[in-house]
């Protein structure tokens, strides 16, 4: 797996936002962005992983990227994790811009400007919260740390963000800026895409319980350590974006919280990071569910199967730490068994184990992942569609009954990705599920549907068609 930066453009700089927790690091990441993509709480530590972005700053691109909070009191575990992804991240910017917060400098900021010395002549000094004037005094004191020039800003009101961005754009080198081109091929299938829906990379959501693992796949399929990876549960707190190619073809992969009960939900952070988590879903092509092998498929991991289910999108369900369980002849077959038995309105859905930690069965998880996405983006023409329909309802005629019976007059396919398709007939109240899902399955079957949902609608054939 190759790892590129960017979706839409290449070897874009990147400006890293720094500083110790809740100088309004996310809050100047929004701002900058034009748009609410980092998660803002007045509680500290809000951010852990690093949040990334492409951003048009007056028309040049960059990478932006917004970083958990240096933080030297109490710094265990966690904390300690995220420390040393901030440090790691900035070894690699081009520009660091160094949030501090208006009034006395502290302890926290002396220890983190000295461990900032290396990159002196690649950072910029901006004290945040001094909307009209406030502490601005105080806060100049900041040039005796040796910086020729400081900005004063309010990322909450925007004062000041202007000049801040110009310095940004002054200080970067775009001219190794080129915009990226890429063209995914798909299979032929006797059939086109709807060029609406063509994306040009595999969007996949990484969706599950806390601790199944979704760190650390995305990170094996980036090949990066971008996601902190921990045993303590909710430790993805804003959704990991990450780009990479596999054999031919562009994916962005979203890392995301971990999904828990609403009654489990307490903080407002985790209430914030499970909402996006959730919203993640409009934005994939495929969902890959993460399951833990051994606990098997729970009351919420349906919920979320569920979810994806009714917006159209591919599911995947990945038995995560596969290496952990009985290697028997049968295991895999038990397992997917009694998934299927649980959940049996989606056994289209397909199964693969896999091991996150040790890489077995990524392979199989992307190669399907291909799959279900050009299934996602097939279109089937409605000649070749009112063929396979006739021979479908010579199959399995209509019931006859004076109460049951109507007829199908004709079908079209409405969209792709998701797929959904219109029958018109004369009743379409007298239509059963039970024969909408005759057709369904016959779609899944014959017309190159079998990985994903598709959404079959009834239409009143007297009425004039949109």
């Amino acid at each position: 797996m190759e790892f590129i930066t960017g979706q839409k453009y290449r070897n874009l700089p990147t400006v890293v936002l720094a500083g110790r927790p809740n100088v309004g690091k996310s809050t100047l990441f929004n701002r900058l962005l034009r748009k609410r993509r980092a998660i803002t709480d007045p509680t500290p530590g809000v951010t852990r992983d690093p949040v990334e972005a492409d951003c048009l700053i007056a028309g040049k691109p960059l990478r932006l990227i917004d970083t958990g909070g240096f933080k030297l009191a109490d710094c265990e575990g966690i904390d300690k994790l995220v420390v040393a992804k901030t440090l790691d991240t900035i070894k690699r910017a081009d520009l660091i811009v160094l949030i501090l917060e208006a009034g006395e400098i502290t302890s926290e900021d002396e220890e983190f400007i000295e461990r900032l010395r290396p990159y002196r002549d690649r950072l910029i000094a901006a004290v945040n919260k001094t909307e009209g004037g406030r502490k601005q005094a105080d806060s100049w004191n900041v040039l005796s740390f040796g910086f020729d020039k400081v900005f004063m800003i309010s990322a909450e009101h925007g004062d000041n963000i202007g000049e801040l961005e110009q310095e940004i754009l002054r200080r970067l080198d775009f001219s190794k800026v080129e915009e990226g081109h890429f063209a995914t091929k798909f299979p032929a299938h006797n059939a086109t895409k709807f060029p609406a829906q063509e994306k040009q990379n595999i969007h996949i959501a990484l969706l599950g319980k806390p601790n199944t693992g979704k760190s650390t796949l995305s990170n094996r399929l980036t090949s990066t350590n971008a996601s902190i990876v921990s045993e303590i549960p909710g430790t993805t707190r804003d959704t990991v974006e990450g780009v990479f190619r596999w054999k031919a073809r562009e994916f962005v992969i979203l890392d995301t919280a971990g999904i828990r009960r609403k009654t489990k939900v307490t903080e407002n952070i985790e209430y914030y990071s499970v909402n996006r988590a959730i919203k993640t879903i409009n934005d994939a092509d495929i969902v890959v569910l993460l399951i833990d092998a051994a606990e098997g498929l729970t009351d919420q991991d349906k919920k979320i199967a569920a979810l994806a289910h009714d917006k159209g999108r591919g599911i995947i369900m990945a038995l995560n730490k596969w290496d952990t369980m009985p290697q028997h002849k049968n295991t895999f077959k038990d397992v997917s068994d009694r998934i299927h038995f649980q959940f049996g309105q989606m056994e289209y859905a397909p199964i693969v184990p896999v091991s996150a930690k040790d890489g077995t069965g990524v392979d199989k998880l992307l190669k399907t992942a291909v799959q279900m996405y050009d299934q996602l983006n097939l279109n089937i023409e409605t000649s070749r569609l009112n063929q396979a329909l006739e021979q479908w309802l010579q199959e399995n005629p209509p019931p006859t009954g004076p109460q049951t019976r109507f007829k199908v007059k004709y079908a079209v396919q409405k969209s792709a990705n998701p797929v959904h398709f219109i029958f018109f007939v004369s009743r379409p109240k007298a239509v059963s599920e039970a024969y909408i899902s005759y057709l369904r399955n016959k779609i899944r079957k014959e017309l190159g549907f079998s990985l994903i949902p598709v959404y079959v609608e009834m239409r009143d054939s007297s009425k004039k068609a949109n």
